[in-house]
Formats: structure tokens, sequence, C-alpha cells
């Protein structure tokens, strides 16, 4: 079965945003779960993307993605009414929900997307939502105009102070943390390397930190074992024991050893795919 593009945008230079057909996951899909698509049938890669948002009147699901390797690029590519091949899914275990109190959500570039569904349903289940979201300068910055009325104190950073304050998402972290009352939970999404340091930051205040990690997947049913990560010494699978685990005892430097694992063959295909777009004119 096909799933039609329903409508798809553009959110910054390389970040798009799809409504996609799938009435079934629509109707069963939580906050914190993903689907894995392949957008051909026959020879696609098989790559996992978070629901940011479901529609069951409709039966239709949206995707945000970045633009960054050949399959990414490909749906990119793709224009409304295009049919994606497979939608599989909803996969992993959805966001523990309850009213912690105060919630600090931290999102950074493209992890603003799967950290929105996740605001919103903390924010239903009555907390106090406060958000950071980063990004490396405004033209990159994504969703701020939907975490806005879900927010009650909003905090955005630019890495080059083109908008926001000039600061990582770390600095105002700290300073929730520092508050007489600090934040009772933090969630936080985003590259690898950023989610570490905020849970640095959040160990160190005794702040409980629920993480989402996006690993490099192949069947997402727990067979292959491709996105295999350490969970206090112990090995775990993001696509049935996550996507969301607890920061604190994440081993992110063995984590980003295996995502860097395979860029070189990444950026290959990337490159490969790009001269095949232009060779028949349509770059």
């Amino acid at each position: 079965m096909s799933h039609k593009i329903v409508s798809k945008s553009k959110l910054s230079e390389n970040v798009f945003t799809a409504e996609i057909e799938a009435s079934l996951i629509a109707q069963a899909g939580k906050p914190g779960q993903f689907v894995v698509i392949s957008i051909n049938s026959e020879y696609s890669e098989r790559i996992p993307l978070t629901i940011a948002d479901a529609d069951p009147e409709k039966g239709t699901i949206r995707l945000i993605w970045q633009r960054v390797g050949k399959t990414t690029a490909e749906l990119a590519d793709m224009k409304a009414g295009e049919k994606i091949a497979n939608v599989v899914g909803p996969l992993g275990k959805p966001t523990h929900l309850k009213n912690f109190g105060t919630v600090v959500c931290v999102g950074g570039g493209i992890g603003n997307a799967p950290l929105l569904p996740i605001a919103k349903a903390l924010k239903k289940a009555g907390n106090k939502i406060i958000s950071i979201l980063g990004a490396r300068s405004k033209d990159l910055l994504i969703l701020e105009d939907e975490f806005t009325p879900i927010s009650n104190e909003l905090i955005v950073t630019t890495d080059d102070g083109s908008y926001g304050r000039k600061a990582l998402v770390t600095e105002p972290l700290k300073e929730l943390c520092q508050r007489d009352q600090k934040p009772d939970q933090a969630f936080v999404i985003g590259p690898a390397i950023m989610m570490k340091y905020c849970c640095e930051v959040t160990k160190q205040f005794n702040v409980p930190t629920q993480v989402s990690l996006n690993t490099i997947m192949v069947d997402a049913t727990g067979m292959c074992g491709g996105c295999r990560v350490e969970i206090e010494g112990k090995p775990k699978f993001v696509c049935v024991d996550g996507p969301e685990f607890d920061g604190h005892k994440v081993n992110f430097d063995l984590m980003m050893k295996r995502l860097d694992a395979y860029k070189d063959q990444e950026k290959k295909a990337y490159e490969q795919y790009k001269k095949h777009r232009c060779k028949i004119g349509l770059a």
C-alpha cells in the first residue's frame, strides 16, 4: 500500500515538512513514536522519521526531515500528489506522560521537530512548559511559531547571534537549573553532542532528563542491531527499547562513534544522487 503526499512545504533551507496519508498510523501513533519509510519498495533505503503530528480524522501524519543524505534528498525532491512506497509504524515506545510540574524542553536544530509533539502532550497533561530552541542561525530555526502557544516561557538561541540570544542551549538550561525552583523534568532532543552536554548540565543539578536518540536503523524490529546503544553499561536497541532513554545513563561517546561509521558511504551516495539529478536536468 503506497502513501500519498497530501501537502509539502519548506521550513528552512534544508528542512521540509509533509502531510502523508497513513490512516492506521494516524489513529494509533503517540508522542515520541516514529515511522520507517522507504520511497521505492524495490530498492530504497529505509529511514526512521518521527511522527511530528497526526490527524486521525483526515488519516494523515506529519513528517519533518532535513536534507542530509540520499533518501532525505529524494523525499525533499518529491511533490504533493506523489506516493511513498512504504510507511511502517508506529514504532518505538511512546513518551511517558504525566504532570511532572515544570518541564524544560530543549531542542536543537532538526530536534525541534520530534520535540514538538512531546511538548504539546506535556502541556496537555498540565505541565508548565519552558522551551529552549537552538539553531546555528535565524534562517535555520524551525517551529518557533508552534512552540510559542504551548510554552509558558520560550528562549531562543543562535550560535551566531542572528536571532534571539547568542548562546548554546546549555547556557540558558544551566540558568534554569540554578533557579530557586529548578525544573522538575527535562526533555532534550537534538544532535548527539548537544544532548550529551545538556545531560551533563542537568546531571549536576539532579534534574531527571529524557533524550530521544536518532541512530542508524535498518529493520527497526530489534533484529539487526544497527541501532544498538549503551545504557548504563548495558546494550539496548533504540528501535524497540527507545527511542527515549534516561539521558544520564546514555554512553554518548560510543553512540557518536557508531553514528560516524558510515559517513563516507552516506556522502558518496548523496553525491551520486545529486550528479544523477543534474544529468537528467532536475537539479
